[in-house]
């Protein structure tokens, strides 16, 4: 049993982190903004109220926990842009605090810093909206500054290039900065089956310091 504070757990990905972690047995502090968007119901689930964007909330929240996974979104583009590095940052300002018994961080990543080519990358790709790459690059700075750190013990999991709620079959291939795809060309997983690949690295950390991303 591992005691994981979540962050974003009212989100697509965050709700399915949750589920998944508690089916296995773990105790999960869900950090809100508003308890009232969270409505389930469970003997090892604990909600709190929290602000991913103050370190001294994210000390408070991540003491005495194993792990802090961050599940947090910024709905549209502009909303990732101030978000996601700035929580990056925070999160780990935060868990710096508590010294060598600081929980691990888990990161809900992004797919478009992934190479689909020596040098190429998703977000490379001609044709993408102003809202995604916003989104992409949001979380690619992210990752560049977590990539920096060395006093905290990080992992960033970025999901496949397609990732939509679906089927969970608790099977994944994974890869590390390279985009995960089939013989087709073809990258996609489940938010399902990310919760669990993710729920997998809580359990066996295997990817401690660097990024690692997850398709079917």
């Amino acid at each position: 049993m591992t005691k994981i504070a979540l962050f974003g757990a009212t989100g697509t990905i965050g709700r399915r982190v949750l589920d998944e972690a508690l089916s296995r047995g773990h105790e999960v502090t869900a950090v809100v903004r508003d308890p009232a968007k969270l409505t389930a119901d469970h003997p090892k689930l604990t909600v709190t109220t929290g602000d991913v964007l103050d370190p001294a909330s994210v000390a408070a929240v991540a003491k005495g926990q194993d792990v802090v996974v961050s599940a947090v979104g910024g709905g549209d583009g502009p909303g990732h842009q101030q978000l996601i590095p700035a929580a990056a940052r925070s999160l780990v300002a935060g868990l710096r605090t508590l010294g060598d018994g600081a929980p691990r961080l888990i990161a809900v990543g992004g797919a478009g810093s992934l190479e689909t080519a020596p040098g190429v990358r998703v977000w490379d790709a001609p044709g993408l909206p102003d809202w995604l790459l916003q989104i992409m690059h949001a979380h690619g700075e992210a990752l560049e500054f977590l990539r920096t750190v060395g006093d905290v013990r990080w992992t960033s999991l970025s999901p496949a290039a397609t990732i939509e709620p679906g089927e969970r079959t608790g099977t994944y291939r994974t890869g590390d900065d390279q985009l995960v795809a089939d013989a087709d060309g073809n990258s996609y997983i489940t938010a399902e089956d990310y919760a669990v690949a993710l729920v997998d690295e809580v359990e066996s950390p295997r990817h401690v310091g660097r990024r690692f991303t997850v398709a079917r």
